[in-house]
């Protein structure tokens, strides 16, 4: 899950969704795209893991279309169609990622990492509230739940 480029993470199970949201910021922020989209991805997968957890399985480390997160999200769908919500995220930091890589010294850089950052942070408060709120996605993917808290 954690690569050698991004800090050690404690386990998925342990992590609020604010710690995670300080960590895409931190991510977001730095001047390494190699680095930053590869920590944004690692905690895009570490969101979906856990979903699976709270659900009782082992989150698998098989590959779709060469992404974990996207066989992680797949495996997430299995007894809940609503969990297809996210679908379209999960794609799009795919998306960002490759692009990212691809073209690092873009003039767009720093949008395209702040555009992956959002899309992560997405991807959390939807999995965190629905973990919390099992219809939460049956609607869009509201994370209202989340910030009524507060």
């Amino acid at each position: 899950m954690s690569s050698a480029s991004a800090p050690a993470v404690a386990t998925p199970a342990s992590r609020s969704v604010a710690a995670i949201d300080a960590e895409i910021d931190t991510a977001v922020a730095l001047d390494d795209p190699a680095r930053a989209t590869r920590w944004l991805l690692d905690l895009a997968e570490e969101v979906l893991e856990r979903w699976i957890v709270a659900h009782g399985e082992v989150p698998t480390r098989e590959e779709r279309e060469t992404f974990r997160l996207l066989a992680l999200h797949h495996q997430g769908t299995r007894g809940n169609p609503s969990f297809n919500a996210c679908r379209e995220t999960c794609r799009e930091i795919a998306y960002h990622y490759n692009l990212l890589r691809a073209e690092p010294g873009d003039a767009r850089r720093a949008q395209r990492q702040a555009m992956m950052g959002m899309l992560v942070r997405h991807l959390a408060l939807f999995v965190f509230g629905k973990i919390e709120v099992d219809k939460l996605g049956e609607f869009c993917c509201a994370s209202r739940p989340l910030r009524q808290e507060s």
